[in-house]
């Protein structure tokens, strides 16, 4: 490339085709770099401050460009898609540039290069679509070339609206029509543009009975249409849809041209589908869209091309109104907003341009038909043989229940069971898109929420794959990864509902019923001071759920637990994540409940303890005072004055005994030394309550995870292998009870079990040397000011 910019005439536009090269590629070597290390790069010049007064370089304000884009990368995760910005992609940024450039030119070249850009580019655009005899008008915001054709059809309708302005709607009211699939916020981004109120626009629903669910009424609208003729209301415009923008189906354009010509209403066509007008082969539906009024292209995302305007082909006899309307200008910086795309259709070239669409339609075709061999998957497509766009989502009919894919409820069935079954299935698809979406980046996923289908997952090439290059190996990597993550949500699907019962069935656990969670499920343990009332956050509870936590991540399961709050609540709940294997279930609640009331217990057998001991040694502090005045009692006022008392106590010492007292942590009392001085040994008190366990313990083989159910009742083993293995762990059981009686036998002893006997002498030479004197034991003395 650089040899061609040597060629170049104008040293001004061979300098400014190396300066872009030189910022891309500084720009794209950092985002390389930043990928490959993923390592946090230095900031030096994110933080605002003074403007320099001598001012900075090129290699600077690019450096600062480079940071402020790849800076906070390694703070949050990377969510956005990165575009595969190729050397049609420079073009295209050069086209800002040349603009620019251009603007500086005399009045006369600038309208001369100006209007041979536009024509030429409306010319091609016509041409490539089979919109003939076309205008166009370029425009940065997508719905903005929709908003210059409703003033246009306003003008065209109500001929003195220049004169008498928003008089003439008042007398007889303009309505726009739109299907219920538009794209959301369109009808009021077009109110807002032009002033009217929000009765002015009429919402079409779609087909309930035959047909695409997707597709809007032709006979309801003409209905409408009566009835607003009726009314004393203008019928001005509608909005048909060739692709519409959640599921890619096309509405029946052929009889919609019919119904505006019938009433003399202007029809405007958008969609993803018209990109296929390009090709060699289109639909019949989508090339009825060639003998609209206007249509608004997105060519951009559809050629993978930065930074180039919408377009709106349109077809009107009149200039002086299309002026009016703001669809052709005077201005030659309006004209270039032509240049990027201009230069871009230049470099493509018609072949390259039909090749690009032609490679994404090849896409969703091959995803299309490779789903279509995959169980627990339906696609939601219009056309099976030319649909640029594949909606699909997964599905499972559970036993003795409808399939969770239906949403026309059943009378024999309760509203809630199927609210539950639909609940279930699109949180578990919002999950299959999301990690799909991170396995497969280059296949451009979008997850979405229909209103009759539900959660679904949308493939539309058209508008990712040129962007982000997508290839045949990314279809195929994205159906592999659809097939292996099945095993999972067929599992979990089967498991919620005996999960639900399970925990219904236990005493002491809450089943919650969230909707946007994946999982098994969510469970709360409802504690003994547990307000059911309260919404607010429980303090005593979250502790306890996240002890809970801590002891079910301990189990190294196949399990993930979560803890977050509850979903119409603040209180704290227990998430169980996805089951790829067959879960025990019971076993699971079972040691949910039973580890919620051990760290219950043992928090309360804490905070008693700590009431005991501190009453303890308030109970100590008062037996000591009192003992200390009977002492006074008893040695004499005398004795405590101190000359007097030394030498009274020298003449006629005092023998007191010495006493004490020890607290009993298991008893929770306080007990006199006298009994520790007397027999030299110290008491161990009551024997300590047993720990809570479960009802039941299982018996696991060894490798064997938690949760997991027994291999007993499975095809796999035969009876006689199954009668083994009961016999083996019967002679296990029998070996731990042995075991325990024998040490229940050596603790009354005095023994450990397998303890050796020691020789009577040896017995007593270890007792004079181990022995504790009586100060060694725990006391509770005089305080040093009342002796």
């Amino acid at each position: 490339m650089d040899a061609s910019l040597e060629k170049i005439a104008d040293p001004t536009l061979a300098e400014m085709g190396k300066n872009l090269k030189e910022a891309m590629k500084m720009l794209e070597d950092s985002q390389r770099r930043t990928e490959e290390e993923n390592k946090k790069m230095l900031i030096s010049g994110d933080i605002p401050g003074p403007l320099q007064g001598s001012g900075q370089d090129m290699v600077s304000i690019l450096q600062l460009v480079q940071n402020l884009i790849h800076g906070d990368e390694d703070e949050e995760p990377q969510s956005c898609r990165i575009q595969n910005i190729g050397e049609q992609g420079h073009i295209a940024l050069l086209g800002h540039s040349l603009g620019a450039y251009i603007s500086t030119l005399d009045k006369e070249k600038l309208r001369k290069l100006t209007t041979r850009i536009l024509s030429d580019t409306t010319l091609w655009l016509c041409r490539i679509f089979r919109y003939e005899n076309g205008c166009a008008y370029f425009h940065e915001e997508e719905r903005e070339g929709l908003a210059k054709i409703c003033r246009l059809a306003i003008h065209s309708r109500y001929e003195d609206f220049v004169v008498d302005g928003f008089n003439v709607l008042y007398n007889k009211k303009p309505v726009i029509y739109l299907s219920a699939a538009a794209r959301p916020g369109l009808g009021q981004y077009l109110c807002n543009q032009l002033g009217l109120p929000f009765p002015c626009l009429c919402r079409v629903p779609c087909n309930t009975m035959f047909g695409s669910q997707h597709q809007m009424d032709v006979a309801f609208l003409e209905k409408l249409i009566k009835d607003d003729t009726e009314r004393g209301r203008l019928p001005l415009l509608l909005v048909a849809n060739a692709g519409t923008a959640a599921v890619g189906h096309t509405d029946k354009i052929g009889r919609l041209k019919e119904l505006c010509e019938k009433y003399g209403m202007w029809l405007h066509v958008e969609g993803v589908n018209l990109a296929t007008l390009a090709l060699g082969y289109v639909s019949s539906s989508v090339l009825a869209a060639t003998k609209c009024d206007s249509m608004t292209l997105t060519p951009g995302p559809w050629l993978g091309l930065p930074a180039v305007p919408a377009v709106t082909l349109y077809k009107h006899d009149d200039p002086a109104l299309t002026l009016v309307a703001g669809l052709t200008s005077n201005k030659p910086a309006d004209k270039l907003r032509a240049l990027p795309l201009w230069l871009s259709l230049q470099y493509l070239g018609l072949d390259g341009i039909v090749e690009r669409i032609k490679h994404a339609c090849q896409l969703s075709q091959r995803l299309q038909e490779s789903l279509k061999k995959v169980n627990h998957i339906k696609i939601l497509v219009e056309d099976e043989l030319s649909s640029p766009v594949v909606v699909f989502r997964f599905f499972q009919e559970l036993p003795g229940t409808n399939p969770v894919l239906k949403a026309v409820p059943v009378p024999n069935m309760a509203p809630s069971v199927v609210g539950r079954e639909r609940h279930s299935c699109d949180a578990l698809n919002r999950w299959l898109g999301e990690q799909l979406k991170q396995l497969v980046p280059a296949s451009g996923l979008t997850v979405m929420d229909l209103e009759v289908e539900g959660m679904c997952v949308r493939f539309s090439p058209l508008m990712t794959a040129a962007v982000l290059g997508t290839q045949g190996e990314d279809v195929d990597q994205l159906v592999a990864c659809i097939k292996s993550k099945l095993p999972v949500l067929t599992c979990t699907l089967q498991l919620r509902e005996e999960f639900k019962q399970e925990v219904e069935g236990t005493e002491g656990l809450l089943y919650v019923d969230d909707p946007n969670w994946p999982g098994i499920g969510v469970v709360r343990y409802e504690h003994a001071n547990d307000d059911k009332s309260c919404l607010k956050s429980d303090p005593e509870g979250e502790k306890i759920h996240a002890g809970l936590l801590k002891k079910l991540n301990e189990l190294e399961s196949d399990l993930t637990f979560k803890m977050g709050p509850e979903y119409k609540s603040m209180k704290s709940c227990i998430y169980i994540g996805m089951a790829s294997d067959d879960v025990d279930i019971s076993e699971l609640v079972e040691t949910i409940a039973v580890t919620a009331r051990e760290i219950e217990e043992n928090s309360r057998l804490l905070e008693n303890m700590t009431e005991v001991v501190r009453k303890g040694i308030q109970e100590a502090q008062v037996q000591l005072q009192k003992a200390n005045e009977e002492r006074l009692l008893e040695e004499g006022v005398l004795r405590q004055i101190p000359v007097v008392g030394s030498v009274l106590n020298w003449f006629s010492p005092v023998q007191s005994s010495r006493k004490g007292r020890t607290f009993n942590l298991t008893a929770g009392s306080l007990e006199s030394t006298e009994h520790t001085y007397v027999s030299k040994v110290q008491g161990t008190g009551v024997t300590p309550p047993p720990t809570p366990s479960g009802t039941r313990t299982r018996q696991r083989l060894p490798g064997q995870k938690p949760f997991k159910r027994s291999l007993r009742g499975s095809d796999a083993f035969s009876e006689t292998s199954s009668v083994s293995h009961i016999e083996d762990l019967e002679k296990m059981e029998q070996l731990s009870s042995g075991l325990e009686q024998d040490t229940l036998e050596a603790g009354s002893t005095g023994q450990h079990p397998g303890d050796a006997t020691l020789p009577e002498a040896d017995q007593t030479e270890a007792l004079q040397d181990g022995a504790q004197r009586p100060d060694d034991f725990p006391q509770v003395e005089e305080p040093e000011s009342l002796r």
